[in-house]
């Protein structure tokens, strides 16, 4: 801003000196006397050395900027070290972390929840762990940021399939704490409800014609049974996991009958070494 204040003087001293110049050209039938020569002189000698002290008065101004800049930069300079210290990193190692931060939020970002598969999910969970391990992530520049991604992640899990055919050593809880299910094992008794009365399908192999068509105790389901599986919301979810879900007789059940099994084995056993006793005697 001064400097174009110094302009404008400077221009504006040309201009004076241009038009006495063609002032006294055309006024060249009247000489001047010396008198007013050398007093025209004067007033000119001391514009410009007026227009000199503040062209030297900016010139120090100029230089004590250069040097407050100077200084600020030097601050500036290390207080990222002093920054980039606290997070255990260094300017390029911040610059190197910024590259693997924006790729991976690019492909955070381009991630459709909806529609994507298991294995593309954990790809990118795989990459926003790697930003995660590092404190870099903590700097202002890139903490909400990771904040968002985060977010978008662990509320990002593929729709649960509308029916989940049994294999050998499959039982309710396991197959509630799947990831492509519910990811919550305590989740059980919505899969439990939603086939009480009929399971979605029975044509899938290994089913038979013996196979039950619904699950009446949770305890009991079978290879070649498609179960239905529920979309629950949150509040679904939340009223499941608050209830207490009694088991308690299906558990009563099969032990007691686990107990007339044992019992009825034994007896044949006995029976048997009875009849070999007698043959021998």
């Amino acid at each position: 801003m001064k400097l174009h204040k110094l302009l404008l003087v400077l221009f504006a001293f040309s201009l004076t000196l241009a038009g006495s110049s063609v002032v006294a050209q055309d006024d060249g039938m009247e000489e001047m006397t010396m008198e007013q020569w050398q007093q025209e002189m004067d007033e000119l000698t001391v514009r410009k050395n007026d227009l000199m002290d503040k062209l030297n008065g900016i010139n120090v101004g100029i230089d004590a900027l250069k040097k407050q800049n100077t200084d600020k930069d030097a601050e500036l300079s290390k207080a990222e070290s002093d920054l980039y210290g606290a997070v255990g990193s260094t300017k390029q190692g911040v610059a190197d972390f910024r590259g693997k931060f924006e790729a991976a939020e690019k492909k955070v970002n381009s991630l459709n929840c909806a529609t994507a598969k298991q294995t593309d999910i954990d790809a990118v969970n795989a990459d926003l762990a790697a930003i995660t391990a590092s404190k870099i992530r903590c700097l202002p520049e890139f903490w909400s940021r990771w904040e968002s991604m985060k977010k978008k992640m662990d509320a990002c899990k593929p729709a649960a399939p509308s029916c989940y055919t049994v294999v050998k050593g499959d039982c309710l809880y396991k197959i509630a704490g799947m990831k492509n299910i519910y990811g919550n094992s305590r989740l059980w008794p919505a899969i439990w409800e939603a086939n009480k009365t009929k399971v979605a399908d029975m044509k899938m192999p290994p089913a038979t014609k013996r196979t039950p068509n619904k699950v009446t105790n949770p305890n009991l389901i079978y290879p070649g049974q498609c179960l239905n599986i529920p979309n629950l919301t949150d509040a679904q979810k939340k009223d499941v996991l608050s209830k207490r879900w009694n088991t308690g007789k299906w558990r009563r059940k099969t032990t007691s009958t686990t107990k007339t099994t044992k019992t009825t084995e034994t007896t044949k056993t006995d029976e048997k070494k009875d009849t070999k006793s007698t043959d021998k005697k």
